[in-house]
């Protein structure tokens, strides 16, 4: 049978329309679905031992970064040479402690409670820290080094050392090869690691995220003090923007000679990560723009222009779902170091012991 052209028309209308609601329902299910994690994996286990309810925690393994010799990068952060000689107070630290952090700290993890993330008003305090060091201790020379000027306090079956200064330190063996450090309010409190309850599933579920990575940090940004954003207070837009960011995680993976750096952050709705999206992608283009202008350069020196240059052009920003991402590879020459030809582009080399 002959189909008319008026049959013919419809047939083509459908199929069409139903063309266009499948693209309209994969564009839907992929901008709703959640951003993968930067380094997802399971999270090293010294982070059990910091106090659950810390707004920011922070990681990094130096041993798997050490394990990268030939890697410029690593030697910028010191990790591949002899601690900072000339420094002569450091040089001092070393030999009374035995203790140098190039080759004697394998792995920290800090909970940190800064001002900026944390309201005046709660009891816990601001600017505390707490770290938990995996490594190689000499205790009997760190014992003896403390109690120069610091004092051995008990408080019930808990022994600890109090080196006063500002501000005041705490630390404790919890092994041989790990010990606890605090610092800020009432921080004595926080080297009790025994029997700590489990982190908030939404926090831990960001933790996991980046657990992967040998150099991570996650921060909650959704009960921060008024005070944040009184210099948004004359851009509505610019303040509810700020206002709608929950969490920020950072993930960095060694990749031969350089590193992987990549800042999540997660939005309260899709609507705003798009507009952050954008926004950001503004200032990228604004700041080329302003580095193209000679006055601007002149103020900065040529390393200092090199790499805002590099970070400007390389960084990419990604949104998807309530997620936006920044991603940029931080490499030695945007640190003023040579290339490295004999670095292994893998970041399987790192140490599987986090």
């Amino acid at each position: 049978m002959t189909l008319s052209s008026t049959k013919r028309a419809l047939i083509a209308v459908a199929a069409l329309a139903m063309l266009t609601v499948v693209a309209a329902a994969f564009i839907y299910h992929r901008l709703h679905r959640p951003l993968s994690g930067a380094s997802v994996g399971p999270p090293p286990g010294i982070l059990a031992q910091l106090p659950p309810d810390a707004p920011a925690i922070a990681y990094v393994n130096l041993a798997a970064l050490r394990s990268l010799p030939d890697s410029p990068l690593a030697a910028v952060m010191g990790l591949t040479q002899p601690g900072p000689r000339e420094d002569r107070e450091y040089a001092d630290f070393v030999r009374n402690t035995g203790f140098d952090y190039t080759r004697d700290l394998d792995r920290v993890a800090l909970a940190l409670w800064p001002a900026g993330l944390v309201k005046s008003t709660d009891p816990r305090g601001q600017n505390r820290i707490v770290a938990i060091a995996d490594g190689r201790f000499d205790e009997p020379k760190i014992r003896a080094y403390a109690l120069r000027t610091g004092k051995v306090v008990t408080r019930g079956t808990q022994s600890f050392y109090e080196v006063p200064g500002n501000p005041t330190v705490f630390f404790a063996f919890l092994s041989p090869t790990r010990l606890v450090l605090a610092s800020g309010t009432n921080a004595d409190a926080l080297l009790n690691v025994a029997n700590l309850p489990a982190r908030d599933p939404s926090m831990q579920a960001r933790v996991d995220r980046v657990a992967g990575a040998p150099i991570f940090a996650v921060a909650r940004t959704d009960h921060l003090p008024p005070s944040l954003y009184a210099s948004f207070a004359n851009s509505p837009q610019l303040d509810s923007l700020v206002r709608s960011v929950r969490s920020l995680t950072l993930a960095g993976q060694p990749d031969g000679d350089r590193i992987r750096l990549t800042l999540d952050g997660e939005c309260d709705s899709m609507k705003n990560a798009l507009a952050i999206g954008t926004l950001l992608d503004g200032f990228r283009m604004f700041g080329v723009m302003a580095l193209s202008d000679p006055k601007t350069r002149r103020q900065m020196s040529k390393e200092q222009a090199t790499f805002l240059d590099a970070v400007i052009n390389q960084v990419k920003v990604t949104h998807q779902d309530r997620w936006v991402r920044l991603s940029l590879d931080l490499t030695p020459q945007m640190l003023g170091e040579p290339t490295s030809h004999s670095s292994v582009s893998s970041p399987s080399a790192a140490p599987a012991n986090r």
